[in-house]
């Protein structure tokens, strides 16, 4: 079936770089592109017009929140509070549970996933906050949000997350990782079985990967299964680190090495690596590219860096700099670790604060930004037939409305998205030329049910914290409102 969208704006590719086309068509027959440019003179089945919009490549989002949102309570805490964000020794030990059914964390993933899709996401690897689990996430949990993403239509490269260890506040306020082992071995062992449920079902919008959580939670032996698994089968592996000194002194206590000479040790450095996020590298330090450095040593593995620059900024960090890791060499992609899944917000704080750290006004060019979100993001997942529009490449296309009164003047329609908009501009999108987000909507999903759903789920979450804490402080004391409340008095009759 030929179908044929068209808009005042189309970001095609000429087979080097993303062109603009004014007044520019897209053709796609089944999952496949076969035209764009202006003029097709062709088959044409069905065709839509979307007037003063910008039809682009599918966002690609590689550390996308598969979760309810937890940045909006844990990236403001007093010194008071932090440590209650975390589990106690005594809970870790003796109460741990799961804070939601399985029911309740498949609607959990169903309002994240509609989150992503609404946001123009149409491929995306998943994160989501392992503090309400009694440990990590189950092979029957990936299995459940597999079947949830392919409802939604959306392209997910999959895996349960795993651990060794987690992070704990002991009785003394100190900061530790508790580990087991051999529930670390097991979520390995259901990482392992969902790749092989990924490969039976045969779907190619569902691809099994290695998703093991923070790289100071994983035991030596845990990062070498890994890593042997990956090359066996030729899996990608997303692993958190170089986010935060705090790993450093606990892997050099742990294992008397740091994250990369672990990276080394243990083969992690010869798989498809993707880290997240890479915050704690100087790039500016010239030490960093040349031989032997950070950067160097990334660049000649053939890492690819995950940058979240909302998530990153709104946690008080930045990349050091997205400029100077390309200028090395490495594959630089985007992600949006947190709430809201939104790459054209992201995009815009990073360009912001690339300008910030090189100091003048023409670093972090939205070029490289958007080519990150699409471009590098298909690097990293080693598909060259996602991240553009061409003929040949998969139909996999976001729709953004650019015709309100408060996008202002259109200059670039892709600069004015950026600077002026937000991704939730978004009003369709295309998955392997199927409809996905229709009119702004998710046919099939009732959205205010979920919408319902999400806040009570919310509440849930928010309370559990307590039972966590290492002091059992209300939630209210942990999560203190903007302003208190106010204490309305009864009215009084007027005679």
């Amino acid at each position: 079936m030929y179908r044929k969208i068209s808009a005042r704006y189309v970001l095609g590719f000429d087979g080097t770089q993303h062109t603009l086309i004014e007044d520019g068509e897209v053709v796609f027959d089944g999952e496949s592109i076969v035209f764009v440019g202006r003029d097709y003179g062709g088959p044409v089945d069905e065709e839509r017009h979307y007037g003063q919009s910008l039809v682009m490549p599918g966002l690609i989002d590689l550390d996308a929140l598969a979760d309810i949102d937890h940045l909006i309570l844990d990236s403001w805490p007093s010194p008071d509070t932090a440590a209650g964000h975390l589990w106690s020794d005594d809970y870790f030990a003796h109460r741990r549970r799961d804070v939601f059914t399985p029911a309740e964390r498949a609607t959990v993933r169903e309002f994240a996933l509609a989150q992503l899709a609404l946001h123009g996401i149409t491929t995306y690897m998943p994160i989501a906050s392992e503090i309400h689990s009694s440990w990590a996430e189950n092979l029957h949990e990936l299995v459940d949000m597999a079947e949830t993403s392919r409802r939604i239509g959306l392209r997910g490269y999959l895996g349960p997350a795993y651990r060794s260890g987690v992070h704990v506040t002991t009785a003394a306020g100190g900061r530790e990782v508790h580990s087991n082992e051999a529930l670390g071995l097991a979520g390995l062992s259901d990482a392992e079985h969902f790749m092989d449920y990924a490969a039976e079902l045969a779907d190619p919008l569902v691809t099994g990967v290695l998703l093991p959580c923070r790289i100071e939670t994983l035991s030596e032996e845990l990062m070498r299964e890994t890593a042997r698994i990956a090359r066996e089968r030729n899996a990608l592996v997303r692993l958190h680190c170089l986010q935060s000194p705090l790993e450093d002194g606990l892997l050099q206590r742990s294992a008397g090495r740091g994250v990369l000479e672990l990276l080394e040790s243990t083969g992690l450095f010869g798989t498809r690596l993707l880290i997240p996020h890479g915050v704690v590298i100087d790039g500016k330090d010239p030490a960093a590219s040349a031989p032997g450095g950070p950067l160097d040593l990334l660049a000649r593995h053939g890492v690819s860096i995950v940058h979240c620059p909302l998530t990153s900024f709104r946690y008080q960090k930045q990349l050091v700099s997205f400029d100077r890791f390309r200028e090395a060499g490495i594959n630089l992609c985007l992600g949006t670790d947190s709430f809201p899944p939104d790459l054209v917000r992201g995009m815009d704080a990073g360009m912001h604060l690339t300008r910030m750290v090189e100091e003048r006004p023409d670093a972090g060019t939205l070029a490289d930004y958007f080519d990150a979100a699409t471009l590098g993001g298909a690097r990293a997942l080693g598909r060259a037939d996602l991240g553009r529009l061409a003929p040949g490449m998969q139909a996999d296309i976001t729709v953004v409305s650019l015709g309100s009164f408060g996008d202002g003047v259109v200059e670039d329609p892709l600069r004015t998205l950026v600077l002026n908009g937000t991704a939730r501009q978004v009003t369709d999108t295309f998955v392997a030329g199927r409809p996905v987000v229709v009119g702004g909507r998710l046919p099939g999903v009732d959205l205010d049910t979920l919408r319902a759903e999400g806040q009570r789920l919310f509440g849930e979450m928010r309370a559990a914290y307590s039972e966590r804490d290492v002091q059992r402080r209300e939630a209210d004391e942990l999560f203190p409102p903007t302003y208190p409340h106010a204490k309305m008095a009864s009215p009084v009759a007027i005679p």
